[in-house]
């Protein structure tokens, strides 16, 4: 426990008697006396004596305290006095905590039953594996929906793995020319920008403005003609290669940039405007990039396969929902124009609900993307009534919602479930893990968008509120209800961050905010993760 007694600079003013205490003479009765002296206001701990600090200093008014082994045994002791907490004991430390709390009245309280559903849903369900395609696998299952009305498919895939090898080349571009950006505006190796940079210099994760670039760019191709390798369902080893050859490679283009910085100095051709600086780099830089980027296209070559040529035409052998033999020759690119395939990719909108920030602002991240010259990532903020009255409508319209939550709070991937009373967790442990509100969970790093997943159907009260949602997920048929989750509509609430709607499906009032100038996240804020 710590009291904060803060005020504005200068010198600090004596703490209260009872902050101040050594870990030696602290007992039970000792700390419940400093309890007492703390009071609650609006949601801050404050003790009686801060009103009169001197508002001009600031400080810590404690110092730090080590553990008191005393003081802990006796915790220890009074906690195991507790008959509840022994039952916890011998249920708790013999297997997985989460087997012994999970509700069964939960469980009973969401059954996979939905009066709204999608007419087309779409199969067979998808598998990412071990690897973090999440947001390819949940935007491909958006997209095939369409293709499988256009073709009368029974079932179909489009290959994951085609958006996954240029989506992989594509970063690695995008992160050479931030290395090279940061190095000619003067940002120091160590700056908390380009130390972003280097701690995920790439990774599988994605956003939905990023597949809108590599569809746009490179189209679309069915599965089986550039189906998964093991490198693309595990993709951890893939992944160790390229962050360490890109880490390397940021170092020596940094110290190329740098050389060619001090080589304009010499010459005496500075550049003086900003935007010359940031362009400033030498066919020396230009054409080292362009050799690390033939290195990383052979490393993906070899570990995923050389893919289909977007330009090139390919020949696609089906059968449609009644057996029937068909056979289509067409470019990728135009695979993609497909009625409602690739306007799904282009034309929707991505709605958040960040409470950090007001309803209808715009917001974008800082260097955050995959395509250099592409979509950028932008996001339209918006309550949560909103964001699920135009997941409802855009159901009720036969269209399924790409949308992206923190997946692992209180969830099963055994039962298919996401909900808030799912385990008991103050039974168990005496903690609830649920004292945060959405917004600070967010500021605290508790909870970030982490998992993409599909809306295909929602249960709705007769008075119109949602209940219930039908989640297409992409982790086989083994997990869930055959692939298939629900999830209350209170975990929506508080972990879903990220809605993608046809713009036909929301009020003028949403939509003007796409011509606002957005708001400018740092890199490492949570709306910057990628799922």
């Amino acid at each position: 426990m710590s009291w904060l007694l803060i005020s504005m600079g200068g010198k600090p003013s004596k703490p209260p008697p009872h902050v101040i205490m050594s870990a030696e003479v602290m007992t039970d009765e000792t700390l419940h006396q400093g309890l007492d002296g703390v009071h609650i206001r609006n949601g801050h701990q404050e003790s009686p004596e801060s009103n009169q600090m001197n508002e001009k200093s600031a400080c810590l008014a404690r110092k730090p305290q080590s553990l008191s082994l005393p003081l802990v045994q006796s915790w220890q002791r009074r906690f195991l006095e507790e008959p509840k907490n022994r039952l916890a004991l011998m249920a708790l430390s013999v297997g997985d905590p989460r087997k012994a709390l999970i509700s069964a009245a939960t469980i009973r309280a969401d059954p996979h039953v939905f009066n709204v559903r999608i007419p087309l849903e779409g199969s067979p369900v998808t598998n990412q594996n071990a690897s973090g395609r999440c947001w390819l696998f949940a935007a491909t299952n958006v997209f095939r929906v369409a293709l499988m009305k256009r073709y009368d498919l029974a079932a179909f895939e489009l290959s994951q793995s085609y958006l996954f090898f240029w989506d992989k080349l594509e970063k690695a571009n995008w992160f050479l020319e931030q290395v090279i950006d940061t190095a000619a505006h003067g940002y120091h190796l160590d700056s908390r920008l380009v130390q972003h940079l280097l701690a995920e210099p790439i990774s599988d994760g994605g956003q939905w403005d990023m597949v809108s670039n590599l569809v746009s760019k490179y189209g679309l191709v069915p599965q089986s003609l550039y189906p998964d390798t093991w490198n693309a369902k595990n993709s951890s080893v893939l992944n160790r290669i390229l962050r360490s050859q890109l880490r390397e490679y940021a170092v020596v283009l940094r110290r190329l940039v740098e050389r060619e910085k001090e080589k304009e100095k010499e010459d005496g051709r500075e550049k003086e405007d900003e935007e010359d600086k940031a362009t400033t780099a030498s066919q020396a830089v230009t054409y080292a990039k362009a050799r690390m980027l033939r290195a990383i296209l052979g490393v993906l070559t070899v570990t995923l396969g050389p893919p289909p040529d977007p330009r090139a035409e390919f020949t696609w052998a089906y059968e449609d929902a009644d057996g029937q033999a068909h056979e289509l020759r067409t470019t990728p690119c135009v695979f993609s124009l497909a009625p409602c395939a690739l306007h799904r990719a282009t034309n929707m909108v991505s709605l958040v609900h960040d409470p950090r920030h007001p309803p209808l602002t715009r917001l974008t991240v800082d260097r955050l993307g995959n395509v250099v010259g592409g979509r950028p990532v932008t996001y339209v903020n918006v309550d949560m009534h909103t964001l699920k009255a135009a997941c409802v409508a855009s159901l009720r319209g036969g269209q399924p919602v790409f949308f992206g939550s923190d997946v692992g709070k209180f969830s099963s991937a055994t039962f298919g479930m996401m909900d808030l009373d799912l385990f008991d967790c103050e039974l168990g442990f005496g903690v609830g893990l649920r004292g945060l509100d959405k917004a600070d969970r967010l500021r605290a790093r508790e909870s970030q968008l982490t998992h993409a997943m599909v809306l295909t159907g929602v249960h709705v009260d007769s008075q119109g509120g949602t209940v219930r949602w039908r989640v297409q997920n992409s982790w086989g048929e083994r997990s869930g209800q055959k692939g298939w989750f629900v999830m209350s509509d209170a975990w929506m609430d508080e972990f879903v961050y990220q809605a993608v709607v046809d713009p036909l499906y929301l009020a003028k009032e949403v939509k003007d905010v796409l011509k606002k100038t957005p708001v400018v996240l740092p890199l490492w804020d949570p709306m910057g993760s990628l799922a």
